[in-house]
């Protein structure tokens, strides 16, 4: 990510206050679903090519990092 800027935001007067990309109107949503239709991320950057791969990356980071808080340790 460049400085402080951040990840998404979300306006309520950009694609109905969906999270999007900051500084695109690409849902976050809109990624996942092209991940659950086969594309690849270097696919989805291409047909959009208004995000960045560092916000893509950074995204996948945020979940694997919420992923591993997230998980309940179970008894060996």
């Amino acid at each position: 990510m460049r400085g402080m800027e951040p990840l998404l935001t979300r306006n309520p007067r950009v694609m109905h206050g969906a999270a999007c990309f900051a500084g695109t109107r690409v849902t976050v949503q809109t990624f996942f679903d092209h991940l659950e239709a086969g594309y690849t991320v270097a696919g989805f950057l291409e047909q959009f090519p208004t995000v960045r791969r560092e916000q893509v990356a950074g995204l996948l980071a945020a979940l694997r990092d919420g992923a591993d808080r997230a998980a309940v340790a179970v008894p060996a």
